[in-house]
């Protein structure tokens, strides 16, 4: 009888332990899934406000440097840049490697305008990026909307604690919209600075195609 007691002793310890197992394994999950879930919220809601702030930004006139002739740009104002990285900072929104790299390019192309290896008639296309706006590589927007940004939905490719990549596409289209609109993609990463998730990398500003640093 003693020997019957001890076995099912032993057999409801074993039961309880791997009952105990299965829920912390549960909570552990569930845990996860919530995270992640409020981390993609997060980030879409920071990708809006970005798009949204810089909808309000309007171009400076002091931005460029143009020769005698008012014929060609022949550089950057880079006090100008100056103030442009402050306002990049100021929004909180962006990691120092992006505003580092959003830095670099613009003063490897000031160099390129002055040096001649670039030429950028006044009035044309700029002779670097891809001939769109590089915040969406797009030229305009499939909403007639107020704040058409806010239609942005994101889709994870990878996502940790602390960094992740990640592409934004336009939600809620209508069934008449073309293809295009339908297929688009923009590819960003994101980083965790000061417990924030911030944007370290939008594909418009790929330093190697923006500066056409092989051509």
């Amino acid at each position: 009888m003693k020997r019957i007691k001890l076995i099912t002793v032993i057999f409801g310890c074993l039961f309880f332990g791997c009952n105990q197992v299965g829920i912390k394994t549960t909570k552990v999950t569930e845990e996860k899934v919530t995270t992640e879930t409020d981390d993609k919220e997060q980030i879409q809601n920071l990708i809006r406000h970005v798009y949204n702030w810089h909808e309000t930004q309007k171009p400076s006139e002091m931005d460029m440097i143009i020769d005698e002739k008012d014929s060609t740009y022949i550089g950057y104002n880079l006090n100008q840049l100056k103030l442009n990285i402050e306002e990049l900072k100021a929004t909180n929104f962006f990691s120092n490697e992006f505003i580092d790299n959003y830095n670099k390019i613009y003063i490897t192309l000031d160099k390129k305008l002055r040096n001649k290896e670039l030429e950028w008639l006044v009035g044309d296309l700029p002779p670097f990026g891809n001939d769109a706006n590089p915040w969406c590589n797009c030229q305009d927007v499939p909403y007639n909307q107020p704040n058409p940004w806010d239609f942005i939905e994101i889709k994870i490719i990878n996502l940790d604690n602390n960094k992740g990549e990640l592409i934004w596409k336009w939600g809620n289209l209508e069934l008449n919209k073309a293809e295009g609109w339908k297929e688009f993609t923009y590819k960003f990463r994101v980083v965790k600075e000061s417990n924030e998730w911030k944007i370290s990398y939008l594909e418009g500003f790929n330093f190697d195609k923006f500066t056409r640093k092989n051509y």
